[in-house]
């Protein structure tokens, strides 16, 4: 029976499933640390090769992390992970294809000592094909040496602190394999990527679908459509290249009085069904059946709105880190939907994802359940050719791995000149800021992208805005609804960054409070801990956050995200702590950040 959005969850690429099962390889794998790096030369991936492995980790926990096991702080730039896996060879016309969801930072993979893949990137995914290593029926041996340096500052490389131990916003490192690993069996000509992008206005869906190489023959793509027993679409087109593009009319979307049973929304996140078949454009035969989903909606902005479906709509985040205590980055597919549950239970309508890539599982909860993402993409911290290299190919990924998820409303390749520090006086940094923002509009032309959050701003469709002030009346003054309907911005506010770069003009963007808040309780004497202000009680947390969160719903702006959604290491300043418990109580935190104010669309 295919599988709907509702059976999904815990896949770990759950918009393109295909039966039969994956199969998990997470738990325990030998392990290594490779300081002198000598296993190269002394051929660790040789399968006889044993003695190194003295160590056992649980994947995928980082290294560092005590759930993995290890729990090893320290500068370790090589592992080695080294498991054995049970397989039957490949039957003819079929491939066997390891899938790693993120290895940081640079990867190699063996099958019976025999090389099968690699990859650069530390917060994308990548597959090696391993039919031709099999070389037996039965046990194979598995090897991966992950480089992860962290001296290395034109690694993109996001929270993850450079220095031995943690300091001020920078946490514990996540090196080696993070998410989930997984084997598939596929047929040779097979799906390797799907794309959808709803175009509501015009009634229909762009879908794009990915081989894994050309065919031999000509084939037919069936798309298939449904919301549970009705069919939305159905259409078939003959292909014979390795990728084809195709629109789907959607006749219901032409019916403009029942578009609230389609369209998706944080208030109603209806998700549609889809099936992709492959079959022999010559008899008819099956060549290769995948089911994914995707939800139908629109992105826009209009002077100084940001739009859901064509109409106002009033963003309520949180910055989310994306870190748990006992795995740092990792997480499991429980603590992934606990995290989308916890924002909805206190009234956010969206999350924006800081210096992370998360995990498709929790961009599967953000579309179920109803939330709207920010994806920024992990900074380096030098400017240079190798950090353009880097973070152009590994944003380019992310972007392609996750265009289909109607969750995510905005990209942002660049966070408070991260690996760009001197845009203003360099111009090689602001070319490369401006490229990055026409890269992810030729990527993907349907969302807004910010080439910069924060301060600085170039290109944009959205103005971020980070303003730590803990006076509300400051806010007030700064965020009027007539100054900023009307683009009138003074350039030097809110800090010592210039908000704007030379040359550039307010042409209508919304403008959001992209950080902001960021109280924490006082800290126990000789406790480490960053925040923007104290408090020293309960009721005078609420109260702070209160009255910012009322001036910025009363200003001009088209929303907020407020520093920060937990707790993360020494950066106290969560609305829970790190332990996901709430810092008071669930519902006077849901009162407060749902309050109505003046704002369009609260």
């Amino acid at each position: 029976m295919p599988h709907t959005h509702l059976d999904v969850a815990g896949h770990p690429r759950p918009q393109l499933v295909r039966d039969p099962d994956w199969r998990d390889l997470s738990g325990s794998w030998q392990f290594a640390h490779d300081d002198e790096e000598l296993g190269r030369a002394a051929r660790w991936m040789d399968p006889d090769v044993t003695a190194p492995f003295t160590r056992t980790v649980t994947v995928p926990c980082p290294p560092e992390s005590e759930a993995s096991g290890i729990r090893d702080t320290g500068f370790h730039p090589v592992l080695w992970y080294r498991r054995t896996i049970d397989v039957p060879r490949p039957a003819e016309g079929r491939r066997l294809l390891l899938h790693f969801g993120a290895v940081d930072y640079r990867a190699e993979v063996w099958l019976n000592g025999r090389p099968v893949g690699r990859h650069e990137g530390g917060h994308t995914g990548f597959s090696c094909d391993l039919t031709d290593a099999v070389d037996r029926d039965g046990e194979q041996v598995l090897v991966v040496r992950a480089e992860d340096r962290p001296l290395d500052a034109a690694q993109p490389r996001g929270k993850q602190d450079w220095r031995r131990d943690p300091h001020v916003i920078w946490y514990h490192r996540t090196s080696g394999i993070w998410q989930p690993v997984w084997l598939e069996d596929v047929p040779d000509e097979h799906v390797t990527a799907l794309h959808w992008t709803p175009d509501v206005a015009h009634a229909l869906v762009r879908c794009r679908v990915h081989l894994g190489r050309w065919p031999r023959r000509p084939l037919h793509l069936t798309v298939r459509l449904t919301r549970g027993e009705q069919v939305l679409a159905e259409q078939r087109m003959l292909t014979d290249g390795q990728e084809t593009a195709l629109d789907v009319a959607v006749p219901a979307l032409r019916h403009g009085q029942e578009l609230d049973e389609l369209l998706w929304s944080p208030e109603h996140p209806h998700l549609v069904d889809a099936t992709v078949v492959l079959s022999d454009a010559a008899d008819g035969t099956p060549v290769d059946h995948v089911t994914s989903y995707l939800g139908l909606r629109d992105i826009g902005w209009d002077n100084g709105v940001f739009l859901l479906n064509h109409k106002p709509y009033f963003l309520r985040l949180a910055l989310q880190q994306g870190y748990w205590p006992a795995t740092h980055l990792s997480a499991s597919a429980d603590a992934l939907r606990r995290e989308a549950e916890l924002a909805k239970e206190i009234g956010l309508n969206g999350l924006r994802i800081h210096q992370k890539i998360e995990d498709p599982r929790f961009l599967y909860w953000a579309d179920r359940l109803g939330l709207v993402l920010w994806e920024e993409m992990p900074s380096a911290y030098v400017f240079g050719t190798t950090t353009i290299e880097r973070v152009v190919g590994e944003w380019t990924e992310a972007i392609s791995r996750d265009l289909s998820h109607p969750s995510i409303v905005a990209w942002v390749p660049i966070n408070e000149s991260w690996s760009v520090p001197n845009p203003a006086v360099v111009p090689a940094q602001r070319h490369f800021m401006d490229a990055l923002y026409h890269l992810t509009k030729a990527l993907d032309p349907s969302r807004p992208a910010v080439s910069n959050d924060g301060w600085e701003i170039s290109a944009a469709d959205i103005w971020g805005v980070h303003d730590y002030t803990q006076r509300a009346e400051v806010l007030n003054e700064r965020y009027g609804p007539v100054s900023l309907r009307h683009g009138e911005v003074v350039e030097q506010w809110p800090g010592a960054k210039r908000l704007t770069l030379d040359g550039v003009r307010h042409q209508g963007q919304p403008v959001v409070l992209s950080e902001f808040g960021g109280a924490t309780f006082e800290p126990a004497e000789g406790a480490e801990w960053f925040g923007y202000d104290t408090v020293a009680t309960q009721q005078e947390f609420a109260d702070r956050l209160a009255s910012l969160v009322r001036a910025a719903v009363d200003s001009g702006l088209a929303g907020f995200c407020y520093t920060q959604f937990t707790d993360t290491e020494q950066e106290t300043n969560g609305l829970f702590t790190a332990d996901r418990h709430p810092k008071i109580p669930v519902a006077e935190l849901r009162a407060i950040l749902t309050r109505p104010g003046n704002a369009v669309a609260s």
